[in-house]
């Protein structure tokens, strides 16, 4: 049986004993949930993190370094950039025109808020200090995505640099990197039972009561994420990739599944790299440049979550936001994207922002509360799907003028310019 599918399997049960779990209730759920469903759940999510920080700076430094010449450095950068940018404000202004439609917190008893502390998040000028590290090591350590980013782009730029005088640490970057992807194997074989676990203990705590309070609104934020999923990079696969959308779907889903049951952006990348380069065949040196930084900047599903928790809001306290406001909301959202941690409930700290700039009170955060991690699961999994998008369209934009291999047109397989 494939991996895929055993997590699917996986993911099934656990719904089935989330569920059976919430109606038992009493000491049963709580054992059950605290010392089985937890613990086997955090375990898995520990393994995949574990990785993470190793992975992110052996890529990048690879993927930099394979990019001997700085314009190409330059040029891909440009192209990561600008795709994410487009893609995120598509995200944003999708959730907008949907919430705008269907009024999912219009005509319903308002819900009583309860109380929200919410985490100031950093300005767009505090974000690009901190860009460059003072102690590397201490970033790594503390998981400072962005940090870790712009130290290892250095490092990959300056191995490039020195030619033949770096090939013995490059050599050893590459082994790393062949240690890091069979240690990424053997913690996938756990994937199945991690799914199980942390679903499971998703719908034991979140119950039915919750989730059909809140289900208009999850029904437009599903919709949502599943048109930009379809429409926008279907479309861009198809048009910019040249490959059949739901072909590259289908490749790529453990991938998806994976980010579906972590909830991390950054947690799904060993899995999500090693899916891409391995079943799409994109070259490392894109690979591990692309995915890394969008994993801490492209957050669309999470976007589309913003644009669509506001609607919800503003209609739930019968405001009226105008084009002023909501054209206020798609640049903030796009703007506290960028260097926002790729891990569980971040979003909310991102929404607090959103909700602040535009004068909704911030402690109705606490109304999309109750089925924001099932929420969480999905949007994660456009995220990470946007991230390996772009990494496809972009190595295959690079054909023809690459040394490296590239994705071919018909069907990813591997070719040399």
């Amino acid at each position: 049986m494939s991996l895929t599918k055993k997590i699917l399997i996986g993911m099934v049960l656990g719904i089935i004993v989330g569920l059976g779990l919430n109606a038992i209730g009493g000491s049963v759920q709580d054992v059950l949930q605290q010392y089985v469903l937890f613990p086997l759940g955090q375990i898995f999510v520990k393994l995949i993190k574990m990785l993470v920080v190793p992975i992110v700076v052996v890529s990048l430094v690879l993927g930099t370094a394979g990019i001997s010449d700085p314009k190409k450095l330059g040029r891909l950068g440009f192209k990561t950039i600008a795709f994410f940018l487009v893609t995120t404000a598509v995200a944003l202004t999708l959730a907008l025109s949907l919430g705008a439609i269907f009024q999912p917190g219009a005509g319903g008893t308002p819900i009583e808020a309860g109380e929200f502390n919410a985490e100031e998040a950093p300005s767009v000028v505090d974000t690009l200090l901190n860009i460059i590290p003072t102690n590397p090591i201490d970033a790594m350590a503390q998981g400072e995505m962005l940090q870790v980013i712009a130290f290892s782009i250095i490092i990959g730029f300056g191995l490039s640099q020195i030619g033949e005088k770096g090939n013995r640490i490059y050599t050893l970057f590459e082994q790393a990197n062949e240690l890091l992807m069979y240690l990424v194997h053997i913690v996938m074989k756990f994937a199945p039972y991690g799914a199980f676990a942390l679903i499971g203990e998703a719908i034991a705590s979140q119950g039915g009561d919750a989730l059909l309070k809140m289900f208009k609104y999850m029904l437009v934020v599903l919709v949502a994420l599943l048109v930009h999923l379809l429409v926008t990079y279907g479309s861009a696969l198809s048009l910019l990739g040249k490959i059949n959308p739901f072909e590259f779907f289908k490749k790529f889903s453990p991938a998806m599944i994976v980010a579906f049951s972590t909830s991390s952006s950054s947690g799904t990348l060993p899995v999500s790299m090693r899916t891409l380069q391995d079943k799409l065949n994109v070259p490392k040196s894109v690979s591990g440049f692309v995915q890394p930084l969008g994993a801490t900047i492209n957050m669309d599903g999470t976007a589309i979550m913003q644009g669509v928790a506001t609607m919800f809001i503003a209609q739930m306290y019968g405001i009226n936001l105008g084009i002023g406001e909501l054209l206020t909301v798609v640049l903030t959202a796009t703007l506290a994207s960028i260097g926002t941690a790729g891990a569980p409930g971040v979003g909310l700290i991102m929404l607090s922002m959103v909700l602040t700039a535009v004068g909704l009170p911030v402690e109705a955060i606490s109304l999309v509360l109750a089925v924001d991690r099932l929420l969480d699961m999905c949007r994660t999994s456009v995220n990470v799907t946007g991230d390996a998008a772009a990494a496809y369209i972009i190595a295959r934009s690079e054909k023809g003028r690459d040394e490296y291999a590239t994705v071919s047109s018909e069907d990813g397989a591997t070719t040399s310019s």
